[in-house]
This record gives C-alpha cells, sequence and structure tokens, in this order.
C-alpha cells in the first residue's frame, strides 16, 4: 500500500466508482480511472499504476457483465470467442507498441473518433432495434467471422498498442457488425474486456507489478459503480447509452488533443 493522504484515497475510489458507471454504459472508463491513478501516486511506477489499473477494472468489468447477462440477451459463447481473439490481438499489439510512436497515433484516432461521432449523430436509428434483434435471429457467419477477427483481433491490437477508448470502439464495432441494439453490445463488449483484462492482469501480477491492497478498497467502487451502470443502461435503454456514447467519444477526442497539443 503506497503512502498516500486519506484524501488522495478516497478521491481515487470515487474516480473508480465513475469509471465503472462510465465503463459499464459504454466502455472508456480507463479515460477517467488511469489517469486519477497517476496523478495520485506520482511517485509511483508506471508498471504498478497500470497493474493496479487492471486489478480495479477487472472487477466492476466482471459486475457489470454479470448485471447484463441476467437480463440482456447475449450470446456468450461469441463474446468469448471475440475476447479471446482480443487478448491474443491485445498482446500483438503490446509487442510492437514500443516502436509506434503515440504522437502519430493520437491525430489518426481524433479523426476517426470525430467520424464515428458524425456518423452516430447523422444516422439516429444506429443501435436503436429492438433489443434482442441481434441474438434472437440468426447471424451470417461472414459476420461472426468478422467480429471474431476484426472486431476482437483488430480493437485488441488497438488496445495493446495504445488503448484509449477501446470499450468505446468495441461496442460501436459489434453494433455496426452484428446488427446489435446498443444496449446488447455495451454487453458482449464487457464480456470481451473481462478476457482481456483477464490476460493483462495475470501478466501484472507475474510481474509483481499491482498494489493489492488500493486495488480492493477501489475496486468495491468501482464495481458499485460498474453495476448501476449496467442497470441504468437496461432500464433506460439504447437512447440513454447512445447519449452517453457521444459525450465519451467527444471527450476522448478533447483528451487526445490536449495530450497532442502538449507533446
Amino acid at each position: 500500500m503506497p503512502d498516500i493522504t486519506l484524501t488522495t484515497l478516497i478521491l481515487l475510489c470515487l474516480a473508480a466508482a465513475a469509471a465503472g458507471w462510465i465503463d459499464a454504459v459504454v466502455g472508456g472508463g480507463g479515460l477517467l480511472l488511469l489517469p486519477a491513478l497517476l496523478l495520485g501516486l506520482p511517485h509511483v511506477p508506471a508498471a504498478h499504476v497500470l497493474g493496479t489499473n487492471k486489478a480495479v477494472a477487472i472487477v466492476g468489468t466482471s459486475g457489470a457483465a454479470v448485471t447484463f447477462l441476467r437480463k440482456a440477451p447475449v450470446r456468450v459463447g461469441l463474446a468469448v470467442r471475440i475476447g479471446l481473439m482480443a487478448l491474443a490481438g491485445s498482446m500483438t499489439g503490446a509487442f510492437f507498441a514500443a516502436g509506434i510512436s503515440s504522437e502519430v497515433l493520437r491525430p489518426v484516432i481524433m479523426v476517426v473518433l470525430l467520424g464515428v461521432a458524425a456518423f452516430v449523430m447523422l444516422r439516429p436509428s444506429f443501435g436503436t432495434a429492438a433489443a434482442g434483434d441481434g441474438t434472437d435471429r440468426p447471424v451470417a457467419r461472414a459476420r461472426i467471422i468478422t467480429a471474431i477477427v476484426l472486431v476482437g483481433g483488430g480493437i485488441g491490437f488497438y488496445d495493446g498498442l495504445f488503448g484509449p477508448g477501446t470499450g468505446t470502439f468495441l461496442v460501436l464495432a459489434l453494433t455496426a457488425v452484428l446488427h446489435l441494439d446498443l444496449v446488447t453490445a455495451s454487453a458482449t463488449a464487457k464480456i470481451v474486456n473481462v478476457c482481456t483484462n483477464a490476460g493483462a492482469l495475470a501478466m501484472f501480477a507475474y510481474q509483481g507489478t499491482v498494489l493489492w491492497q488500493l486495488a480492493a478498497m477501489m475496486a468495491v467502487f468501482n464495481l458499485a459503480g460498474g453495476m448501476i451502470g449496467a442497470k441504468m443502461a437496461l432500464s433506460r435503454g439504447s437512447g440513454f447509452v447512445r447519449a452517453v456514447l457521444l459525450t465519451v467519444v467527444f471527450s476522448l477526442v478533447a483528451k487526445l488533443g490536449f495530450d497532442q497539443w502538449n507533446a
């Protein structure tokens, strides 16, 4: 347990709760949680911050996944297959990450996100199909393969290579490829995130770079936020998820722009 003040600990726990809520609704909770840990633990090595971040995030993501699975119609087998491919993709991306400049990637990702935002705003029907449409009817084999290879492998690779907004990209891609409503896509994305977080956490734990006591306390709040977010997404539907999605996308663009400006 690092030597931190009670005020810092409270703020970190509140950030964990907020991140869990955001991640459950539409993904992207790491955009809040990781910077909060970096600010709250300025003298802790980056590897320990990353490891602790994963230990906290996997608890909230798992709680949100369980909450979704109780009420949202999700193909668990397909979600796990996508998750395993995403795990392999993230490991590959991490392997190449050292040779890639984030200063080059940021502008590209910003343009992609702005395009995504424009698409969602200009297509009000995107992701608003009746809940269950993506699971009650058969999905073409080609779409399933695309989801596993491109969504799992491609976004998993991006997660290992760069990272910000992975959960948001998962929700958007699953909606587009499998024709899911946004609520079902969010539920499926949670299962994929559990798979990738588990692999990353196992590696961090093996390397001894997890602050377990701090992670345990923050994880309680992250779990609560994740379960509340999942319940709100289920009760309020795709329109609510769509509004949060656009908010997160624009916030991500702003953060990337700020990072690029200060690079």
